[in-house]
C-alpha cells in the first residue's frame, strides 16, 4: 500500500479509505459482527482510514466495537452537523452543538480521541469563526487531532482559511467533497482550491451512487427499481454516461467499478477515495481493484465521455447552498425589478 499524505498533517492514510454508511444495521449490514469483519478485513488490507458520522444511525457503535484492540492502527474519522432529531439545535455547526456533538460521538466511538472530526454539511446560519474556534478548543484540548469539512464550496474553503490565519485559529485541514467519473465539477475550483491551501480531500461517491459498479445497464433500470435497488435512476444523462463508461471499462480489460476508483485516486488533488462495501463480496470486489492503474490513453478517453470540470446530472445527495434553495435569495423583491 503507497500511503499519502493527508494535506499538512503529517497523517498518512491510504488511498482507498472505508466510508461507513453501510455498517449502521438501519439502513446497511443488518448483521454488526458481519461488519466488523468486513472493518478488520480491510485493516488487514492496508486501509487505515474509517470514516463515519453521527447521522449514520449506529454506525459510529459498530465501528467502536469493531476497532476493539485496533484502535492505534486506524485513522478514525467521523462527521457533525446533519439534525439529529427534531430538535433545531441538535444540528448544525455552533459551538453548543459541536461541544456535545463530539462527547456523544466519542462515547459511541469508544475512543478518547478522534483523528479527523468534520462538519459533514455547511451551516450559513453559523458563523464561521464560531465554528473554528469550538472545533480548535477540541484540537488542544486533544479530544481532535484534525479538522475538515464536507461538500464545502472553494469560496468557503478560502474564507475559512482566511479566518483562521486572521485569529490565530486551527484551519480545516481536509475537504470531503463528492468526485466520481460522472462528477467532475469540483475540478474547476473545489481541488485547485484544496491544493492551493495543502487541504486532503477525502472524496466520497466514487461509483457515482451504484451507477459505475457495472450492475446498472440502460433498460435495466426499472427491473432494479422494482427490486429496492438503485431507485435514484431517474436521470438518463447520468444513465447514458455509465453505458459509455461500461463499454471503455470492457475495452480496456477492467471491471467498470476499477476504472471508476483508479480514475479518482489517479487525480493529484485527491488524497484518498471512499468506499462503502456493504458486504464482504463488495469489500473484495473493490480491493482487487487497488493495484489498477489507468493509461492516459484510457484517461484521454474518459475525458471525451464526461469533460474535465463537467457533472453529468444532478448528484441526489450533493449540497444545495440556500442561494439556490430559496427564492427570495434569487429574487428582488416584486416592487424593486424595474428599472424605472
Amino acid at each position: 500500500m503507497r500511503y499519502r499524505t493527508l494535506g499538512r498533517t503529517g497523517i498518512q492514510v491510504s488511498p482507498y479509505a472505508l466510508g461507513a454508511l453501510m455498517f449502521a444495521t438501519s439502513v446497511g449490514n443488518p448483521d454488526p459482527d458481519d461488519s466488523a469483519r468486513i472493518i478488520r478485513k480491510a485493516l488487514d488490507a492496508g486501509i487505515n482510514l474509517i470514516d463515519t458520522a453521527d447521522a449514520y444511525g449506529d454506525s459510529e457503535e459498530v465501528v467502536g466495537r469493531a476497532l476493539k484492540g485496533r484502535r492505534d492502527d486506524v485513522v478514525l474519522a467521523t462527521k457533525v452537523s446533519r439534525p439529529m432529531g427534531d430538535d433545531p439545535n441538535r444540528q448544525g455547526a455552533s459551538r453548543r452543538w459541536i461541544m456535545t456533538a463530539v462527547e456523544n460521538s466519542l462515547r459511541r466511538l469508544r475512543t478518547d480521541r478522534i483523528d479527523l472530526y468534520q462538519i459533514q454539511r455547511p451551516d450559513p446560519a453559523t458563523d464561521i469563526e464560531e465554528t473554528l474556534s469550538a472545533l480548535t478548543d477540541l484540537v488542544r484540548a486533544g479530544k481532535v487531532r484534525a479538522i475538515g469539512t464536507s461538500t464545502m464550496p472553494a469560496s468557503g474553503i478560502v474564507e475559512a482559511q482566511w479566518v483562521a490565519e486572521r485569529r490565530g485559529l486551527q484551519r480545516f485541514h481536509t475537504e470531503q467533497p463528492p468526485y466520481s467519473l460522472l462528477d467532475r465539477g469540483i475540478e474547476r475550483e473545489v481541488l485547485p482550491a484544496a491544493q492551493r491551501y495543502g487541504v486532503g480531500t477525502l472524496v466520497w461517491g466514487p461509483l457515482g451512487q451504484g451507477l459505475l459498479t457495472g450492475r446498472v445497464r440502460k433498460g435495466r433500470q426499472n427491473e432494479l427499481r422494482r427490486a429496492g435497488l438503485f431507485k435514484h435512476l431517474n436521470d438518463e444523462r447520468r444513465l447514458d454516461a455509465a453505458e459509455r463508461f461500461a463499454s471503455l471499462a470492457a475495452e480496456a480489460g477492467l471491471p467498470p467499478a476499477h476504472l471508476a476508483m483508479a480514475f479518482t485516486i489517479a487525480h493529484p488533488g485527491v488524497t484518498s477515495a471512499l468506499v462503502g462495501p456493504r458486504t464482504m463480496s463488495h469489500l473484495d470486489g473493490l480491493l482487487a481493484g487497488m493495484d489498477v492503474a489507468l493509461t492516459d490513453d484510457v484517461l484521454d478517453r474518459i475525458d471525451e465521455i464526461v469533460p474535465p470540470g463537467t457533472d453529468v446530472g444532478a448528484l441526489d445527495q450533493a449540497y444545495v447552498p440556500p442561494a439556490l434553495q430559496q427564492a427570495s435569495l434569487r429574487r428582488r423583491p416584486a416592487s424593486e425589478r424595474t428599472a424605472a
